[in-house]
């Protein structure tokens, strides 16, 4: 009986140490009629608590011991592993989050992911995250390559470049005295007849690279008489995507033609083929600029003869050379006799010199072009720069909702007023109907706007942009019409309250801060909303922390591939000859 009710107490015992309500070693006394028996039960022996005091319940785990050896193995390894992105200077990346930032004189290794602050975006609550990408340089890479060639490079004017006195003078009276490095580097190749495929970062100065030698070789031949003085054909054709940059590019061309006494004119759509007709009514211009459209309707209805064509200019190829303008660019390739070497390019009987021109390199320039001369007679001049994001520009990416991006676009322009004293912002949205909606609404506010999108009758959008060129109005909001090739040299801030669809779109937009001869302190503002905007953030991170392109550009000419097409005797394989 005794050895049952010791069995009793002892199962009583474990219980109540094991449930907590003991929580230190004691010394169990069981008295009873019959006898004592002392024992003694420990915590220890029926559960894993102990205490070291007796009002102290903290949970103590024993961590085996070459568990702690492993612990300390990788607190080592990772305080190795750990690299510091941040170093004396000015800081490249700038975060919300100062542990992301990144400085200008780090550079990721090939093989380091960089860590990104646009990583998380996607989530619902990165709302109101931001980054900046801060402009390294102070002037623009076409001016200068760098400090040690800033003196060399005022020392040179357009006389190096040996054209006319009256071109310079014209180009004096405008007060364009020093030539970019893409203009020193493409007038001689022109003037020396070759074709040539230009390529250079938007605000270079490629316009005037190919007017100055164009002008000049028109001048020569006039006075030379190699055209007769009843020609009235024309002599230089200047293909461009849109009505407005038609326009700009035949104001600058009249500039230098003026002194010489040479006609030109613009052709663009969206006037109807009457206006069309008026345009070639009298006589044809030495020098044409025009739309594809409207240049096509004119050669089907035979208005215009290329036949003594001497130039032969595609301008912003990435957009002409489209699957949207690629077909009437081939008809009208199909109507002009392009040379295969600069030596077909001059006396009687002498055929076209081709010049390409634009920001990127178009994808399937070299498919068009093998049908009209040989590759090899092309020389290809690329900028340092290409494809880069402009080193000299402050670019901010802000995560926003989109019912908020109207009032950060309202908070950003009274900052500008505030802060820098105001200055010309253009606000690019992918949709004609974002550019009505906004400008409505911006208009409640009292700010005051002009609007530009391709759904305007021509008419309309006559105009419209030369009154902003000339600060007539301030504010644009505008599609990618207003990205291309245009003249923005008094715009201060770019904002894309629309994120581009494509890292081209992104180029074309921020290019129209930071031109040669614009403002200085050029900044965009990029607003941040949907998952896809977010993965076209992320491309554009990583380029700048690598300082690399970016991703998925163009970089060269490529060969068209060879077709194959079927015959009654089976397959054969064709190659395209020029």
């Amino acid at each position: 009986m005794q050895a049952v009710k010791v069995g009793y107490f002892s199962w009583i015992v474990a219980r109540a140490l094991c449930s907590g309500r003991i929580h230190r070693p004691q010394l169990v006394q069981i008295s009873s009629s019959l006898g004592a028996v002392d024992t003694s039960v420990t915590q220890t022996r029926f559960c894993h608590k102990t205490a070291s005091t007796p009002n102290d319940s903290t949970t103590v785990i024993r961590v085996p011991l070459h568990m702690q050896k492993r612990v300390e193995t990788l607190k080592q390894t990772r305080g190795k592993n750990k690299i510091n992105t941040i170093r004396a200077g000015k800081l490249l990346i700038q975060s919300r989050n100062p542990d992301l930032n990144q400085s200008a004189g780090y550079i990721p290794g090939k093989f380091e992911q960089p860590r990104l602050c646009s990583k998380g975006w996607k989530h619902h609550k990165s709302f109101g995250d931001y980054f900046t990408i801060n402009n390294t340089k102070s002037v623009a890479p076409c001016v200068t390559a760098n400090h040690e060639e800033e003196a060399e490079q005022k020392t040179v004017t357009f006389n190096k470049l040996h054209i006319c006195k009256e071109l310079v003078q014209a180009l004096d009276s405008v007060d364009i005295k020093h030539p970019t490095t893409v203009q020193l580097q493409t007038v001689p190749k022109i003037m020396k007849g070759h074709n040539i495929l230009c390529a250079a970062e938007t605000g270079s100065g490629k316009t005037l690279s190919y007017l100055l030698p164009i002008v000049h070789r028109l001048q020569g031949d006039k006075e030379s008489q190699m055209y007769s003085s009843g020609s009235h054909k024309i002599h230089a054709l200047v293909l461009v995507p849109s009505r407005e940059l038609a326009e700009q590019v035949t104001s600058v061309c009249r500039t230098l033609c003026e002194p010489f006494g040479m006609q030109v004119k613009n052709v663009g759509g969206g006037r109807g083929v009457g206006h069309i007709k008026m345009v070639f009514k009298r006589n044809n211009p030495d020098i044409l600029v025009a739309t594809p459209g409207a240049l096509v309707k004119a050669l089907h209805r035979r208005c215009l003869d290329l036949s003594e064509l001497s130039f032969f200019v595609v301008d912003e190829a990435d957009t002409l050379f489209d699957p949207s303008f690629s077909g009437m660019l081939e008809s009208i390739l199909s109507h002009t006799n392009i040379a295969h070497n600069p030596n077909q390019t001059r006396g009687p009987g002498h055929r076209a010199q081709l010049l390409v021109v634009g920001a990127t390199f178009p994808g399937g320039v070299g498919e068009v072009l093998s049908k009209v001369t040989d590759h090899s007679s092309i020389v290809v001049i690329k900028s340092k720069m290409l494809h880069f994001l402009m080193p000299h520009v402050k670019q901010t990416f802000l995560k926003v909702k989109g019912a908020d991006k109207i009032l950060e676009l309202h908070q950003a322009m009274k900052m500008l007023q505030q802060e820098k004293g105001g200055g010309a912002v253009l606000v690019f949205c992918n949709k004609s109907a974002t550019v009505n909606w906004l400008g409505y609404g911006l208009d409640e506010m009292g700010v005051r706007n002009a609007r530009l999108q391709g759904e305007m009758p021509a008419p309309v959008r006559a105009g419209i942009f030369h009154s902003f060129q000339k600060g007539v109005v301030d504010v644009l909001i505008c599609t990618d019409i207003a990205s291309r090739g245009l003249d923005t040299s008094g715009v201060r801030l770019v904002v894309n309250y629309d994120f581009p669809e494509s890292h081209t779109d992104y180029i074309h937009r921020a290019g129209r801060v930071g031109r040669a001869g614009g403002m200085e302190n050029g900044e965009v503002l990029s607003f941040v909303t949907h998952p896809w905007d977010v993965e076209q953030v992320q491309k554009l991170e990583t380029a700048a922390r690598r300082r690399a392109s970016l991703p998925g550009m163009e970089s060269n000419i490529r060969e068209p591939k060879p077709k194959v097409a079927e015959t009654d005797t089976g397959v054969e394989r064709l190659t395209e000859v020029n």
